[in-house]
């Protein structure tokens, strides 16, 4: 009896499985290849036991022709099979082993919804505001405080009373108003702005000096604290200041007047706490006098320093007068008669004794009698005590060198040292030596 054996057909496509390297997918294929060929020859020895089987010729006839699909014994099959599978590998499904995470998985899911559901009760809406957590202090802690910014103290403003000369009548007035009324009447307007700011600085140190002790010497009536002449400080009425500088078209000047009075509002100059005696001059001759050789008085912060301005800048830095010489021993209350007649032609009847530290003179003698510079200066009406003469026959003629006393702040030196890029501090400690700032309401607020 003939042993039956199955024959099936199956095509040699190759599954994309996992990716192998390679030398081992080469392998395979021809480990395949030599399968194929067993298969043919084994096909071909079958084809000749099914053509004696009329049923089999029959199903031959009806495969299509041009395809050729290898016939593969069942038990070549199954070595296949197993070659391809060593060879490519079993691909892991999930489904067939997810089956014990199931349990874990759901576990996981109903914790994760036990914490977001208590989340999203407690969640702040955008309307309700967020509560602050109060905390309890600490028995025994320290705690550091931020420190709270200090307020700034504002005091009122002070007024002044001013006697006014012309009318006889006082005008009481705030101190700004004062000082640019002082500012306008005492420097020219053409000035740099911080040489005006110096200025006003320095005119409300003058004032408030006397303000702080109730200083009303000078004052023909006793209800004012301050003249409008040389005696004290000049001072015009701010309003017919603006309306007079207004019709002149100086409206900028004004408006710079105006600027450096608000640039230094309240400031004043102090020496060890207090005002100083904040005096000024016109123009020096190339330096300020030391208070001493002009009042006979120490004053710490009123020295002699240079002042190299003036002569470039301030015309009336040089002038000469003439005058005769009766008339010189008259204003010096002398007697022309002591004067022997050769002095009285080469002028030999006026020698400089000594000078200052100013270069001005200090002591001279007219005539036999000894006077001071600044005395010489005073009586005879002179712009300076530094000042040179010649005499010619009758007649002397003087000439002098700056204008004013010399003592302080020389006004065409502060302008000239504004010009060059000095502020307004730097021009008034140039002046005064060793001084500070002060706020002039504080001062008065508590006199």
């Amino acid at each position: 009896m003939k042993e039956a054996r199955i024959q099936v057909k199956v095509p040699l496509v190759p599954r994309p499985m996992m990716e192998e390297s390679k030398q081992t997918s080469d392998a395979g294929m021809e480990k395949d290849k030599l399968a194929a060929m067993n298969t043919q020859n084994s096909a071909a020895e079958a084809k000749r036991t099914i053509n004696s089987n009329p049923g089999a010729s029959d199903q031959s006839e009806r495969e299509p022709r041009g395809i050729r699909v290898p016939v593969i014994e069942l038990d070549q099959f199954r070595r296949v099979k197993r070659r391809r599978m060593r060879t490519f590998g079993r691909g892991r499904r999930w489904s067939s082993g997810s089956r014990r995470w199931q349990p874990a998985a759901a576990v996981s899911g109903l914790l994760a919804l036990a914490l977001l559901i208590p989340a999203i009760l407690v969640w702040p809406r955008t309307s309700d505001p967020v509560k602050p957590v109060p905390v309890a202090p600490s028995t025994g802690s320290v705690t550091n405080t931020l420190p709270v910014p200090a307020v700034p103290v504002t005091y009122p403003e002070p007024n002044v009373r001013v006697y006014l000369s012309a009318t006889g009548t006082t005008m009481n007035l705030p101190l700004e108003e004062y000082v640019t009324g002082v500012v306008a009447a005492e420097m020219p307007a053409e000035f740099r702005l911080e040489a005006l700011k110096a200025q006003a600085i320095a005119a409300r140190t003058f004032i408030v000096r006397r303000l702080a002790a109730h200083d009303t010497s000078g004052v023909p009536s006793g209800d004012a604290d301050v003249t409008d002449t040389v005696s004290h400080q000049v001072f015009l009425p701010p309003d017919q200041v603006e309306k007079e500088w207004t019709r002149l078209g100086k409206a900028e000047e004004w408006e710079k007047l105006q600027q450096a009075i608000r640039e230094s509002r309240d400031a004043v100059m102090t020496y060890q706490g207090k005002a100083i005696t904040a005096s000024f001059f016109s123009t020096s001759n190339g330096y300020t006098e030391n208070a001493e050789d002009v009042w006979g008085n120490v004053v710490p912060y009123l020295k002699s320093v240079s002042s190299p301005w003036d002569q470039k800048l301030a015309p009336g830095f040089k002038e000469t007068v003439t005058m005769k010489r009766s008339e010189i021993l008259q204003k010096l209350n002398l007697s022309g008669s002591a004067i022997p007649v050769t002095a009285q032609e080469n002028g030999s009847w006026m020698e400089v004794l000594s000078t200052t530290e100013g270069h001005r003179i200090k002591e001279m003698q007219i005539a036999g009698s000894t006077f001071s510079g600044p005395e010489v200066r005073k009586l005879l009406g002179l712009r300076s005590s530094q000042f040179s003469w010649k005499a010619e026959g009758d007649e002397v003629q003087i000439t002098t060198y700056g204008y004013g006393h010399g003592v302080g702040m020389s006004q065409w030196g502060a302008n000239g040292m504004a010009q060059e890029g000095h502020t307004a501090t730097q021009i008034l400690k140039h002046y005064y030596t060793g001084i500070s700032f002060g706020q002039a309401s504080k001062m008065l607020a508590s006199k």
